[in-house]
């Protein structure tokens, strides 16, 4: 559904699936969708919102019991957002859909940011850091190219790729 737009612009809204009503969400979490506008991805939502094009960053927060740093990287994220040099949407998964959208991407970490460009991967960033480290990090991770995500499996090189190891 196309939302009215400028002669300038065009604004696509895609449905945003809130998580469901009986699972507990962090409010640090759910402020990010209500407060600064980020978008609540799954593993059905997640291509169809990547697709919309440029940098976004998905927040897979974790338990906040088990992993509290990960209601930090909430609160930081949309500063992080501010103060960087490129502009990046953000997205949130429920709680419930984390660990199978994080296998997708390869990462076993929380709380955990994954990058995508264009719909796709560039890379993951886990942890909570010191806030210039955070900064210099994201930094990184916007100006890094698109790639092969880090799942399940070895990733299979030429004998003869240039610089090889094997021997």
């Amino acid at each position: 559904m196309n939302s009215p737009s400028t002669a300038h612009e065009t604004v696509i809204q895609l449905p945003v699936q809130a998580p469901r009503p009986g699972v507990q969400q962090s409010a640090l979490v759910a402020r990010l969708a209500d407060t600064h506008g980020a978008a609540w991805v799954d593993e059905t939502s997640i291509a169809a919102w990547a697709a919309q094009g440029g940098d976004r960053v998905v927040l897979f927060a974790g338990d906040a019991v088990r992993f509290p740093e990960g209601q930090d990287v909430a609160v930081v994220l949309p500063e992080l957002r501010r103060c960087a040099s490129r502009r990046f949407e953000i997205a949130v998964v429920p709680r419930e859909r984390e660990d199978a959208l994080a296998r997708r991407y390869g990462s076993n970490r929380w709380p955990t940011l994954l990058f995508l460009r264009d719909g796709a991967y560039v890379t993951t960033l886990s942890g909570m850091h010191d806030w210039g480290d955070y900064l210099q990090a994201v930094e990184a991770a916007l100006a890094m190219p698109t790639g092969r995500a880090p799942t399940i499996g070895i990733p299979l090189v030429s004998a003869h790729a240039a610089g090889s190891a094997c021997r």
